[in-house]
């Protein structure tokens, strides 16, 4: 069913051809008016020639150059092309005798000085229909081109949006591990009734809210990661009591440097989570520092090779957010040798 807009465009497409052949028709008067003052003859010839003008055109802009020049067919189309010329050609040639037997009464001298030319008309006749296949083209082309604008933007918004979605999953993921155990470590001490207990719960308390509100950022101040590494790292001290021997320095901190949530916190978690005790200490050193506007996070713990594996969801899940948010500008070594754990993160935050 048409509606009234599909309608209404309709009217005005028919409306604009109809002004653009009047407007040839005037070209065509006064194209072979030139040297003649006979303007029913002038006239005449030029109605003539509009059928074979429009038709030729219609044909090029509507089927030879749609169906076969934007698909790339160009073996047909220069075939239906030749076919077109060589019709409209005798149809010119028509109109040439129409002229002089009908219009002149066989008389050439009465023919308009123009009209005479075979050569001459044809290229009034195919001037139109050049330009007009000119603008059709390109017109094709802009369409083209904004469709395939549309086409990769689409694609753009449907993988950032997977990005998005994979970056939720890979939050979500992290979070029970951090949970798990803080509240394992709060419950061993609830047993206790140790008096650490209320600084365990202030602590967790900051990281909950990390957890809960600020790893929905896409980016945090570089001061908010310190402190809650810091949060982090107290709370296992008074887990681990004398059995934790635990540096964390940092350098040269650019304090107006955004980063991801939670991007160094898990590489902390691991070492505790993985650490292994050696010589019945848990010894492990953090470095964070900035060098040549590129930030460095430094992490080693003791180890057992034996039991060391690659696998695990943490440092799985840590590589894939760095590959998300930043694609070749980071590098992650990771090593495990002579029973210490380490890894080595360069990070092109500015």
């Amino acid at each position: 069913m048409f509606t009234k807009r599909f309608i209404l465009k309709k009217i005005g497409q028919i409306l604009l051809h109809i002004m653009f052949w009047c407007g040839v028709l005037l070209f065509y008067t006064y194209f072979f008016g030139v040297d003649s003052s006979d303007f029913n003859y002038i006239l005449s010839f030029s109605s003539f020639l509009m059928p074979i003008t429009i038709a030729t055109t219609y044909v090029f802009i509507y089927k030879i150059i749609p169906n076969y020049l934007i698909t790339k067919r160009y073996f047909q189309f220069g075939l239906y092309s030749l076919y077109a010329i060589i019709i409209s050609t005798y149809l010119i040639v028509i109109s040439v005798f129409y002229g002089l037997i009908y219009l002149s009464n066989f008389k050439y001298s009465n023919m308009a000085p123009i009209s005479k030319s075979l050569l001459f008309v044809a290229v009034s006749v195919y001037l139109v229909v050049v330009l007009v296949s000119a603008f059709k083209l390109l017109k094709l082309n802009l369409k083209h081109t904004e469709e395939t604008k549309k086409l990769e933007t689409k694609i753009l918004e449907t993988q950032l949006k997977l990005k998005e979605q994979e970056l939720n999953y890979l939050k979500m993921q992290i979070h029970p591990h951090f949970l798990f155990n803080t509240l394992n470590t709060m419950y061993g001490f609830a047993l206790k009734k140790a008096d650490e207990t209320p600084e365990m719960i202030l602590k967790l308390s900051n990281l909950l809210d990390y957890l809960l509100y600020q790893v929905d950022k896409p980016f945090v101040s570089i001061n908010d990661e310190i402190n809650h590494i810091n949060d982090y790292i107290a709370l296992e001290k008074l887990r681990f009591n004398d059995t934790l021997i635990i540096n964390f320095e940092t350098e040269n901190i650019l304090t107006d440097t955004q980063i991801a949530p939670m991007l160094l916190l898990p590489f902390v978690e691991n070492s505790f989570k993985h650490g292994n005790l050696k010589n019945g200490v848990l010894m492990i050193n953090i470095k964070l520092f900035y060098e040549n506007k590129s930030m460095y996070f430094q992490i080693e713990n003791t180890n057992n090779t034996k039991v060391f594996s690659k696998k695990g969801i943490g440092l799985e899940n840590i590589k894939k957010r760095l590959d998300l948010l930043y694609k070749d500008q980071y590098t992650l070594n990771i090593k495990n040798k002579n029973e210490l754990f380490a890894v080595n993160l360069k990070l092109n935050t500015i």
